[in-house]
């Protein structure tokens, strides 16, 4: 299921895939493939792009993700080293909430909340 509401476009800094986790760029007018958890992610790409391409990618609403591993519906999500939906651990960088469960390879929905996982008991 894809709701996308803010769809923003930016230069891609490197080729970047299709549903996949974005992240800021180097300046204001580009943005990357999401590489780790710690990561200022933005938004999911919609059709990804290459290098120097237009990159377009859903900012807020449920998006469809590529997961990176096992997900659970309800779980918070951050991102792997493809940039690949995962399963948040304490003071990860979200991007948002798992919509359906899934495994590796899975297009998953999200519903896009970039946040900071709190620790246990925040």
């Amino acid at each position: 299921m894809n709701n996308p509401g803010l769809i923003k476009a930016l230069l891609a800094g490197a080729a970047i895939a299709a549903h996949r986790i974005v992240k800021f760029g180097a300046d204001d007018a580009h943005c990357l493939q999401a590489a780790a958890a710690a990561d200022a992610s933005i938004g999911v790409s919609d059709l990804g792009a290459e290098a120097g391409g237009v990159c377009s990618f859903i900012t807020n609403d449920i998006a469809v993700v590529e997961y990176g591993g096992t997900v659970a519906r309800g779980a918070m999500l951050t991102s792997d080293a493809q940039g690949r939906a995962v399963t948040a651990a304490a003071g990860n960088r979200v991007i948002g909430v798992a919509m359906v469960s899934g495994v590796t390879g899975d297009l998953g929905s999200v519903k896009i909340a970039p946040s900071v996982m709190g620790g246990a008991g925040t």
